[in-house]
């Protein structure tokens, strides 16, 4: 549809009055699933055009005296004592009556408000200004009334306009057969249509996408609301919904204290059918409050509360809940043979979400954020964000930023949200961490020195305890001969020393019992090589880079006995891909280091045209020595490595394609693999996915000796495949998606979303199906609806 222009005439009601009496309000109002208060929205700025001539004649009028003066706690839009200013083409004054007459181009105004018309009588007996002929009043808050004829007193203060039309904030439009002001407070309107939606401009008789009217309404001035009664919701002029009373905020309302828009679910595994009734209060322009009550019928209620407030250099946002939980779990065995004891999972529970941050100065701040629940059921039976994930993290921390540094001490803690995996007492406190990091400017040779520490000290209820001082130093120089290839130069230092005990517990289940000091130094000398060659093609509307890359390193042989009384803290992954070729240690931290005299090789290839782009790496590692206590399938348990390969590819806008995957040269497996990719056109894509991994993900949670063999799915191995689908036309989308684990030969989860939008409306409809267990929770399904309003809110139904 065509945007509108301005229009003077409210649309007419006339037909959609001869529709309305084809629906019974009983019948329309039993079909009613609109309903609670709106949410509250702010207030902006509006700035009224000049106009583009300058009038011949201005100057000001006085309300008579006798008319009422406004009192002094009067916090309205208009004041009665300041005087009003008047424009006109020509001035016509009738001395022995008292009335003036201004006709061409007419604008009165009186502090923010501002009224033009083609004509305007003003009567100074009885301080009446009569005005006719495409009248627009422009309001302080920004909305522009437009009438035929109107008639103002009091300073603008008191009025009647008679076939009125609004123009909003946010593209709101109301009409009005008639509109009443009293004491620049209340507008009361009689017939009146409100939407937000465009208005075709070819056929502006025609309805808009949706509209609500009513018999009769009232616009609260001073509070910012509009109060409709007997009103219906149409859809291309067909009524709806019934709603006998209705209120919303004004649209040019950003933040307004009241109720928010209630939810409603019919059935939930765990709630049972519930509903949520959310109140907002604005504290003031820097703080706010949302309180949120739910209520059940399978446990009791929740109370949670949000509080956010905002200062010159600091924020707060204070997020928490308490509820009386009636559910009982019982204990059950996990997947690993591991009992799981839910005895202090019901009664009161809570939870508490909080973070900050304060800028000292330009240099250094401070900050916390905080997760804390009660118990990981208690987060899955109430639906609380954050269920599902491995751990919540709390830390504390002061961090300060410099010309080529960074400094941060912290402190961490963590809390076990799947306790079938993870329990509490094997999670460590990091009391304190300190980092600083260091990058300097090119030296006189030509090279950059830089500097890595990392120390803390780590506690376990159960398991290692471990204090560490740590020391990274690094110098690279880069050069380049006259054959184009560029070298760098690498000294490398990484020093640390640690003092453990229970090194016999997890993580690191080493063999003595005693408290050790350890320490370790590894030495580096690196020499890379890339050698580019660079071509055009495509009538030099594109190039191609072919580059060789060779990389040698020389270290002191790692691993094995050298680091068995070393705990191992920040090291407990391994990922060797394309990405990771080429870097001096490929563990995630430093307790773990990669050492000996190896090769890295590789194959770069680099397509770029028009915008596409295809870029290709292989490569691969030659090790003298091998490394046996790295993770089983980490490409590195022969001296000839798995081979790497890592692809982006987007040749052109139907299809696109990213992957990584790790080769076994001597058994022709794969070891690895990671693959995303979609095709189609503008108006339907399909998506795919695939991941494998030789071991399970909480392969590092669980990892214990064991008297026997371990369960089977210790050594289970990753093969999960997603399949998507999604169509968007107009303003219609559809989706759909599948994930499946083809190891375990079962689905994931399966979901789909379908819906409508446009510029003022919204629907959508969600379905998501989980098929696994996470914790003590059962797979479950989930359907979610919801409409959006314009200006007016969203309204769901979840279930």
């Amino acid at each position: 549809m065509d945007r509108p222009a301005p229009s003077t005439r409210a649309p007419s009601l006339t037909r959609l009055t001869a529709v309305l009496r084809q629906f019974p309000r009983g019948l329309l109002l039993s079909a009613t699933m609109l309903g609670g208060m709106m949410c509250a929205l702010g207030p902006r700025d509006a700035h009224a055009d000049a106009p583009p001539d300058g009038p011949r004649r201005s100057m000001p009028i006085h309300a008579p005296k006798s008319q009422p003066q406004s009192p002094a706690n009067f916090s309205g839009t208009v004041s009665n004592t300041d005087p009003m200013t008047f424009q006109a083409d020509h001035v016509a004054y009738d001395s022995r009556n008292g009335i003036a007459t201004w006709t061409g181009n007419v604008q009165l105004w009186q502090n923010d408000q501002i009224m033009r018309a083609d004509k305007v009588v003003y009567d100074r007996n009885t301080g009446v200004a009569s005005a006719r002929g495409n009248v627009a009043m422009v309001e302080p808050d920004g909305t522009v009334l437009f009438t035929e004829y109107a008639e103002l007193s009091n300073g603008m203060r008191d009025g009647i306009m008679t076939r009125m039309y609004a123009r909003m904030e946010d593209n709101a439009r109301m009409a009005a057969n008639g509109m009443r002001r009293t004491g620049a407070k209340v507008n009361d309107l009689t017939r009146v249509v409100y939407t937000a939606c465009e208005i075709c401009a070819r056929h502006p008789e025609r309805a808009p996408f949706w509209q609500l009217r009513a018999y009769d309404a009232t616009h609260d001035l001073q509070h910012k609301r509009l109060e409709f009664r007997d009103a219906f919701v149409d859809f291309f002029g067909v009524p709806i919904f019934y709603l006998p009373a209705f209120s919303m905020t004004d649209p040019s309302v950003r933040r307004q204290s009241g109720f928010l828009t209630p939810g409603f679910t019919p059935h939930d595994r765990y709630l049972g059918t519930y509903v949520t009734i959310p109140y907002y209060w604005v504290i003031d322009r820097q703080s706010d409050v949302t309180l949120q009550g739910l209520f059940s019928t399978r446990t009791g209620p929740e109370l949670t509360a949000n509080y956010r407030r905002y200062f010159s250099n600091a924020r707060l946002n204070l997020t928490g809940g308490i509820a009386y939980d009636t559910h009982r779990d019982i204990d059950y065995i996990n997947t690993f043979g591991q009992n799981v004891d839910s005895a202090d999972n019901h009664g009161i529970q809570g939870y508490i979400f909080a973070n900050g941050q304060v800028s000292i100065n330009r240099t250094w701040r401070a900050g916390a954020n905080i997760r804390w629940a009660s118990s990981p059921n208690f987060m899955r039976d109430y639906r609380v964000s954050g269920y599902g994930q491995d751990t919540l993290n709390s830390n504390i921390y002061l961090e300060g930023f410099g010309t080529g540094s960074y400094s941060r001490i912290d402190a961490e803690g963590y809390q076990g949200m799947n306790q079938g995996i993870i329990h509490n007492q094997d999670l460590p406190w990091v009391l304190p961490r300190y980092t600083y990091s260091y990058f300097g400017q090119p030296d006189a040779l030509g090279g950059r020195f830089s500097l890595d520490t990392t120390d803390f000290y780590v506690y376990r209820e159960n398991g290692t305890s471990d204090q560490r001082g740590q020391l990274s130093l690094n110098w690279d120089r880069p050069f380049h001969n006259s054959l184009g290839q560029i070298w760098n130069l690498t000294l490398h230092v990484e020093s640390a020393i640690h003092r453990a005990t229970e090194l016999n517990q997890q993580p690191n289940y080493a063999r003595t019992t005693r408290a050790q000091v350890e320490g370790q130094v590894l030495p580096t000398v690196g020499l890379k090589m890339n050698w580019p060659f660079l071509r055009s093609f495509n009538h030099n509307t594109g190039t191609q880079i072919l580059e060789p890359i060779v990389q040698f390193l020389a270290a002191p042989n790692t691993g094995n006995s050298t680091s068995r009384n070393i705990p191992n803290e920040d090291s407990l992954s391994y990922e060797f891909t394309d990405s990771t070729l080429f870097a001096l240690n490929r563990y995630a931290g430093t307790d773990r280091l990669d050492g000996g005299l190896r090769a890295n090789v590789g194959l770069h290839n680099n397509w770029t045209w028009n915008g596409h782009q295809i870029d290709v790496l292989i490569g691969e590692s030659f090790q003298e020595h091998v490394d046996h206590n790295r993770i089983p399938y980490s490409g590195l348990s022969h001296h000839l490595s798995d081979v790497v390969m890592g692809t982006h590819m987007v040749p052109n806008q139907f299809f696109d394609f990213d992957g990584k995957m790790r080769l076994d040269p001597y058994g022709g497996k794969v070891d690895f693999a990671d693959a995303l990719g979609s095709a189609g056109f503008r108006h339907f894509r399909v998506t795919g996915g695939y991941l494998f991994e030789p071991v399970t993900p909480y392969y590092y949670y669980v990892r214990q000796p064991y008297d026997t063999a371990a369960p089977d799915i210790y050594y289970k191995p990753v093969s999960e495949l997603t399949v998507g689908a999604a169509s968007n036309w107009d303003n219609w989308h559809i989706a759909a998606y599948l994930r499946r684990s083809l190891s375990r030969k079962e689905s994931v989860a399966v979901g789909g979303d379908a819906g409508y939008q446009n510029d003022c409306f919204g629907l959508d409809v969600m379905y998501l199906k989980q098929y696994t267990t996470i914790g003590g929770q059962q797979s479950n399904s989930t359907v979610m609806f919801s409409l959006t309003f314009k200006t007016i809110g969203t309204f769901g139904i979840n279930g």
